[in-house]
């Protein structure tokens, strides 16, 4: 059964980098997954980030993170990557991937998702 681990947050000065990792059980390659990336931000529900399928590409960002964040795949490791740039203190949140059976090029919807990994903690704070 697939699972996903994240990794890689931490506390930010705003406009500064930082890039989490989403690793996949070494048992379960992720080349027929679509993997999202979402995040919670205090009082507010689970909203997209981007996703990409991790064979096909095709990456896909909602309008709040083009043009600074980045996603990738490193099939060697079996894992998916957010790089995330320019950090601005509404970015605070925890951030989650999840697993989907296809991509979508217009909305990335958090219930076609799951299995989810557990989060991590990404704070852009000065």
């Amino acid at each position: 059964q697939l699972q996903l681990v994240e990794s890689g947050g931490g506390l930010v000065q705003p406009g500064s980098s930082l890039k989490v990792s989403c690793a996949g059980s070494k048992n379960e390659n992720l080349d027929y997954y679509c993997i999202g990336w979402f995040r919670q931000r205090p009082g507010l529900g689970r909203e997209g980030v981007a996703s990409i399928h991790f064979s096909r590409g095709m990456p896909y960002y909602t309008e709040a993170v083009k043009g600074r964040f980045t996603i990738s795949t490193d099939n060697t490791k079996n894992a998916v990557y957010l790089q995330m740039n320019n950090l601005r203190p509404e970015d605070t949140a925890t951030y989650y991937c999840a697993a989907g059976l296809a991509c979508s090029s217009v909305a990335l919807p958090a219930g076609d998702f799951n299995p989810w990994g557990q989060g991590t903690q990404v704070t852009v704070s000065s």
